[in-house]
C-alpha cells in the first residue's frame, strides 16, 4: 500500500477511535457529561493519540531501518570481485538502486511486466535492452550482478512494505481498541492525554538534539577514520594542501594551515568592511534617524539579508573583481593577477554581514535606557559625545557579540569564497592574491563519485570538525562577553 494511502487508513481508525471512544465516555455516564471525569473531548483525543502515534512511530522508524537492513543484506550478495578497481560497495549500491528505480519504471510503464522484472533467471540481455530502448537505464555500467542484485532490492523492498502496511495497521487497530476500552467513566483521560502531549512535545525538542549529537558523532567517526590513515601532526603543522586523488600517484599533502589563513584572511577583509557600515548605520538609525526615515531606511538595509549568498559570489565576480582589476590589476597598480583574489570575496562577504552587524547593533544601541541619555544632556554633554561617551560604553559588550557572531557567520561562507577567491591554498599576505578557504574545500573534496575509503574524501571530515571547532569557540566566546559584561537596567 503507497504511504499516503496508508496514512489515510492510520488517520481514518484514529478517527473512528476518536467518536468511539467519546460516544463510550458519554455512555457509560448515561450521557451525563457531568459525571464523567474529563470532558468526553479527552476521551475521544486519548482513543486517537493511542491510535496514532504508536503506528506513525512505527511506520517512521520502520522507513528509517529498512534501507539500511536491506542494503547491508544486498551488499552480501555481491562479489567482491565485481567492485571496480578505485570504487567501492557504495558506489556500487547506489548502481543497484537506480537500476531497481529503473525496473520500476519500467514495469509501471509496461516495458516490462512483473515476473520478467523479479525473475533472477530472466535473460540478462533481453532485459537491459528492453530497459535501454525505453529510456531506463541510468547508468553504463550494469553489469549482471547489477543486474540481479537490483532485483533482489526490489523483491525486498516489495516484501518489508507489505510486512510493514500489516504492521502498521494492527498497531492501529490494537491502538484504537485500547482507548476505546479505556473509555469509561472514572478513567482519568485529561491527566493521560496531557502527558502523552507532553511526550510528543519532549520528543519534538528531542529532535534537534539528537540531530546535533548525530553530526558531531559522524564527524567524529569520520575524523578518527581519517587520522588512522593519515598523521594527525602533518594535518595540523603542514604548509601545503596538495592532495593527490586515485590513479594520480604521488602522495598527499594535506596541510589545514593554508586552507585556516584562507578562511581568517577573508574573514577579517569581510569584517573590516561590514563593522563600520553596519555599526555606524545602527548609530544613525537608532540615534538621529526621525522615526519616518527609519521606517524606510530599516527595512531596505535588512533586505541584503535575504539576498541569497550565491548572488552575492556573482556580484562578487561578475561586480567587484573587475572593479579592483581596473584599480589594482595590470592596467593599474599591478598587485592584481585576476578577478578572484581575497579582496574580491572579503567585500562580498562584508557587504552580506553589514545587515547581520547592523541590526543586533541596533537592538543592543535602543536596548540602553533613555535616562542615560537624559542624564548626559542634563549635564551639558552634547548628541555626539552622549553616543560615545554613554550609549556605546553601555552597548559595547552586545556589539562586541555581534561582531563575534558575524565572524563566525563570515567563517562558514562557502558560496562567495567558491566564486569570489578562487581555489587556491596558500600562505601569503597579499590581499589581492586568490586564495580558498576551509568551506571550499570540503565542498571540492565530497564533490564527484570519491571512494569513502581514501583519506583524500574523509579529509573533509577533519576540516569540517576543525571549522565546526573554530566557530564553536567563537560562539561560546561571543556568549561569554555579552553575559560576563552586560549592564542590565531597571
Amino acid at each position: 500500500m503507497p504511504l499516503l494511502w496508508l496514512t489515510i487508513v492510520v488517520l481514518a481508525l484514529s478517527a473512528a477511535g476518536f467518536i468511539l471512544g467519546r460516544q463510550r465516555a458519554l455512555a457509560s455516564a448515561d450521557g451525563n457529561s457531568r459525571m464523567l471525569h474529563s470532558l468526553p473531548i479527552y476521551y475521544g483525543s486519548n482513543a486517537f493519540m493511542k491510535s496514532v502515534v504508536p503506528a506513525i512511530g512505527l511506520m517512521l522508524i520502520w522507513l528509517l531501518v529498512q534501507p539500511l537492513v536491506i542494503e547491508n543484506r544486498i551488499a552480501e550478495m555481491i562479489p567482491a570481485s565485481e567492485v571496480p578497481e578505485g570504487s567501492n560497495i557504495g558506489l556500487l549500491m547506489s548502481e543497484v538502486r537506480r537500476t531497481a528505480d529503473g525496473l520500476n519504471n519500467a514495469v509501471a510503464a509496461g516495458v516490462l511486466d512483473e515476473e520478467t522484472a523479479s525473475n533472477a533467471r530472466a535473460d540478462f540481455t533481453d532485459i537491459t535492452q528492453r530497459l535501454k530502448d525505453a529510456g531506463q537505464v541510468v547508468t553504463n555500467r550494469i553489469t549482471q550482478p547489477v543486474l540481479r542484485a537490483a532485483q533482489a532490492y526490489r523483491e525486498m523492498s516489495a516484501s518489508s512494505n507489505m510486512l510493514m502496511t500489516i504492521a502498521v495497521l494492527i498497531v492501529a487497530l490494537l491502538g484504537t481498541g485500547w482507548g476505546v476500552m479505556q473509555s469509561g467513566r472514572d478513567f482519568r483521560a485529561r491527566n493521560v492525554v496531557e502527558q502523552g502531549i507532553l511526550a510528543i512535545l519532549i520528543a519534538a525538542a528531542s529532535v534537534a538534539i539528537l540531530t546535533t549529537v548525530g553530526i558531531i558523532l559522524s564527524l567524529i567517526f569520520n575524523t578518527v577514520e581519517f587520522f588512522r590513515l593519515y598523521p594527525a601532526i602533518d594535518f595540523f603543522t603542514l604548509l601545503e594542501w596538495a592532495p593527490s586523488f586515485s590513479g594520480r600517484g604521488g602522495a598527499s599533502s594535506l596541510g589545514i594551515l593554508p586552507l585556516l589563513w584562507g578562511t581568517i584572511y577573508i574573514s577579517i577583509v569581510a569584517l573590516i568592511v561590514a563593522v563600520p557600515i553596519g555599526l555606524y548605520s545602527a548609530i544613525y538609525l537608532s540615534e538621529y534617524a526621525t522615526p519616518r526615515v527609519r521606517g524606510i531606511a530599516k527595512p531596505m538595509l535588512e533586505i541584503l539579508a535575504g539576498i541569497p549568498t550565491i548572488v552575492y559570489g556573482l556580484f562578487a565576480l561578475l561586480t567587484i573583481g573587475p572593479l579592483l582589476m581596473n584599480v589594482f590589476g595590470d592596467d593599474g597598480v599591478g598587485w592584481m593577477g585576476g578577478g578572484r583574489s581575497v579582496m574580491t570575496a572579503g567585500i562580498a562577504m562584508g557587504i552580506m554581514l553589514i545587515p547581520f552587524v547592523s541590526s543586533l547593533s541596533d537592538d543592543i544601541i535602543n536596548a540602553v535606557p533613555q535616562s542615560l541619555r537624559d542624564g548626559s544632556y542634563g549635564l551639558g554633554a552634547t548628541r555626539s559625545e552622549t553616543i560615545r561617551q554613554v550609549v556605546l560604553p553601555a552597548a559595547l559588550p552586545g556589539i562586541v557579540g555581534a561582531i563575534l557572531l558575524a565572524a563566525s557567520r563570515a567563517i562558514g561562507e562557502t558560496m562567495i569564497v567558491v566564486l569570489g577567491a578562487g581555489a587556491a591554498a596558500r600562505l601569503s599576505l597579499n590581499p589581492f592574491e586568490a586564495m580558498t578557504t576551509v568551506t571550499a574545500k570540503i565542498v571540492s573534496q565530497l564533490t564527484g563519485d570519491s571512494d569513502f575509503a581514501s583519506p583524500e574524501a574523509l579529509v573533509a571530515f577533519a576540516l569540517g570538525i576543525t571549522l565546526f571547532v573554530l566557530t564553536l569557540g567563537l560562539n561560546v566566546f561571543a556568549l561569554y562577553i555579552v553575559r560576563k559584561y552586560r549592564e542590565q537596567y531597571e
